[in-house]
């Protein structure tokens, strides 16, 4: 198994590294919840209905939390919480969630833990992953084109 990658050239002509290649990863397909369910299913004693139904309920359990101001861990995935984006001001006196807070969005951090042999932080989503060119008679979808383009 493999990510693969699509070679792009930073065409922004006032970057510093003007013209020079750089690799972009595609995703070639989409694992629904049922596809993930299905694989599980065949891994443990739990029938695929039971793994979609705590699936799809973990995603209105998260959200209760996250918005309650919790951060969600999952056991050997990682934690997700709500960041704030705001613009500053003079004083906290002045500051005002309806004019300072401009958004939000989640913040995902991958479990990680230390590897022995590199003494570096790492995370098991990416432990053994390897990375290969895209074939070139691999099949594109509209999405990947305009992503590619300068």
């Amino acid at each position: 198994m493999s990510v693969f990658y699509r070679l792009y050239q930073n065409n922004n002509k006032r970057s510093s590294v003007y013209k020079k290649w750089y690799a972009r990863a595609v995703m070639v397909d989409t694992m629904s919840t049922r596809e993930l369910a299905e694989i599980m299913q065949e891994n443990c004693t739990v029938k695929r209905s039971d793994i979609e139904a705590v699936l799809r309920e973990l995603v209105p359990t998260m959200t209760r939390a996250m918005q309650d101001s919790k951060r969600v861990k999952i056991d050997g995935l990682g934690t997700f919480k709500i960041e704030l984006k705001t613009k500053p001001s003079v004083s906290p006196k002045e500051f005002s969630s309806q004019k300072n807070v401009l958004g939000m969005h989640i913040n995902f951090m991958p479990e990680t833990y230390k590897d022995s042999g590199t003494n570096r932080r790492v995370t098991d989503l990416l432990r053994r992953c390897a990375v290969a060119e895209l074939p070139k008679n691999a099949v594109i979808t509209d999405e990947d084109e305009v992503e590619a383009q300068p």
